[in-house]
């Protein structure tokens, strides 16, 4: 799974933006969040697992392990 594209796909699904995105986690957090940081991270494949949960709960989506049978 490529969770760049995974992503993207969440984001655009959904109608906004990343920088839409970013200023939910800015509020939430209290940090700073800038879509270039995250748009590099995903480039270079660096972005951190809970980075990606919550961008992810800023969309209400969160992630689930499913044992293969």
């Amino acid at each position: 799974m490529d969770v760049r594209n995974e992503l993207k796909g969440l984001i655009a699904k959904n109608g906004t933006t990343l920088k839409k995105i970013c200023e939910r986690l800015t509020q939430k957090t209290g940090k700073n969040i800038i879509g270039n940081n995250i748009t590099n991270k995903l480039r270079r494949n660096t972005i951190k697992f809970h980075e990606v949960q919550e961008i992810l709960d800023a969309m209400n989506y969160h992630i689930e392990f499913i044992r293969n049978e």
